[in-house]
């Protein structure tokens, strides 16, 4: 047996052994139904070894609003090696884009002033598209004003929001709530069917990435 036959047996063994885990974290995946995968990996910043998740919303949008409870659960109890993160997306609302990202600059944005702003734009029709208005929302979480107002009008927010920006055209994101798992996948309420189904096929992508099963099925079409 020569190295090139080694080798080969090697990762015929591999992929045989790792079969089961890819056919189980597809269980609930149907390419082009409940999910999609892009043309090409997007780059990302996360640690070598680390899987993105990113949830495109806009603070504006009632499906986001809906899903803000099953998403945050699921983000308090992430699987180990994958990084969550939100993006505001740029189109609907410039104003909100801006909001978001001078909260995260001032490490507020959280949780409740999430469930705050979310409140006052679906519930209380307030548009929170004024500084000024911002500003009364925020104040009965507790937001600091001027460190709110300095930061809304930072070059470093302003830097986010291209950020931002350039994100959710690589992603090719049309509507929120959308997820972005691993550089490669998109799945989104509205694909899966509800705000729980789309929780599990995001786990079942993640597992399907963290199983290797796409190298898997590569390497077992290889050898048989």
């Amino acid at each position: 047996m020569n190295r090139k036959q080694f080798l080969s047996t090697v990762s015929a063994a591999v992929a045989l052994a790792l079969m089961p885990l890819a056919a189980q974290a597809a269980d609930n995946l149907s390419e082009g139904k409940n999910f999609k995968t892009m043309s090409g990996r997007i780059a990302s910043d996360v640690p070598a070894g680390k899987t993105e998740v990113i949830e495109f919303f806009w603070y504006g949008c009632p499906h986001c609003y809906a899903f803000e409870p099953t998403i945050s659960a699921w983000s308090k109890k992430v699987p180990e090696g994958v990084v969550f993160r939100r993006v505001h997306v740029p189109f609907f609302s410039r104003p909100h884009q801006q909001m978001f990202y001078a909260l995260q600059a001032i490490n507020r944005e959280d949780e409740e002033t999430r469930n705050a702003i979310f409140q006052a734009i679906q519930k209380e029709r307030k548009p929170m598209q004024k500084l000024d208005e911002m500003k009364e929302v925020l104040a009965n979480v507790k937001v600091d004003p001027a460190a709110f107002e300095n930061a809304y009008n930072s070059f470093g927010v302003k830097t986010q929001m291209q950020r931002a920006n350039k994100t959710t055209t690589a992603w090719g994101v049309d509507g929120v709530p959308t997820l972005a798992v691993g550089g490669q996948y998109v799945t989104s309420p509205a694909m899966a069917g509800s705000n729980e189904a789309a929780i599990d096929v995001l786990n079942a992508l993640l597992a399907r990435i963290q199983s290797g099963s796409d190298t898997v099925m590569a390497l077992a079409a290889e050898q048989f």
